[in-house]
């Protein structure tokens, strides 16, 4: 039987050591029916997607899409300091399977979703794994902790000349972020909690580099995490 996905954003709460301009907000007991949802992942083709994710993806369906938009949109708007109106939304189910010592370059490293502030992102967690939510990061050279398209030339030319002298963290998922970031926050990913932030916070999965990362969506570290786009971006 097909579960409805449907989800609850009441008690929503902006995160310590978030500011106004860069919320990130947790939801607690986001889904009515969160074992429904890891069956319904059960069912879903995954397949690697991109090369930056670390893992494998099957998109939510288009049903559940368009209902949790019509939710999220008033709640997005509000929290993010956009105008009312209809947001645009990606989502996938996703689950964390590459090895640590498997890890290419760019995934040893906390990164950004994109340059555009206005875009959000959500991490709804749905294992009990051991694995964490997502951490934030300030980049210790220049100060940032986000990036736009005016920083990411002098961010870029400054980690490519630490990487040049001082060399690739070692191949591992991203844990305090030295030598080259700092840790700020780090969300806590428990079990059925969303977090939603804007995507161009320098940020990584805590992903726990001696624990296992299985692909089955009933014992893997999975999530649902999705893109928002404001109303006219």
């Amino acid at each position: 039987m097909r579960s409805e996905l449907s989800i609850s954003l009441s008690g929503a709460v902006v995160e310590p050591l978030s500011s106004p301009d860069q919320p990130i907000v947790r939801v607690d007991g986001v889904l009515d029916d969160p074992a429904g949802a890891i069956e319904l992942a059960s069912l879903q083709e995954f397949a690697k997607i991109t090369p930056q994710y670390p893992g494998v993806r099957a998109p939510l369906d288009s049903i559940t899409s368009e209902r949790w938009i019509t939710a999220l949109s008033p709640f997005l708007s509000e929290h993010f300091g956009e105008p009312a109106g209809r947001w645009s939304m990606q989502a996938w189910y996703s689950i964390v399977t590459c090895a640590p010592g498997e890890l290419l370059p760019i995934q040893r490293l906390p990164h950004v979703d994109g340059t555009d502030r206005r875009q959000v992102a959500m991490m709804l967690y749905l294992h009990r794994t051991g694995h964490g939510g997502t951490a934030f990061f300030r980049h210790r050279a220049t100060g940032l902790q986000a990036l736009t398209a005016a920083d990411w030339p002098r961010y870029k030319a400054a980690l490519e000349g630490e990487i040049a002298q001082h060399g690739l963290p070692p191949a591992a998922y991203v844990t305090d972020g030295a030598p080259y970031f700092e840790r700020t926050h780090a969300s806590e990913g428990a079990f059925n909690q969303a977090v939603f932030y804007r995507g161009n916070l320098l940020h990584s999965g805590v992903i726990d580099n001696a624990a296992p990362l299985s692909p089955d969506p009933r014992t893997g570290r999975l999530t649902i995490n999705a893109f928002f786009r404001p109303p006219h971006a």
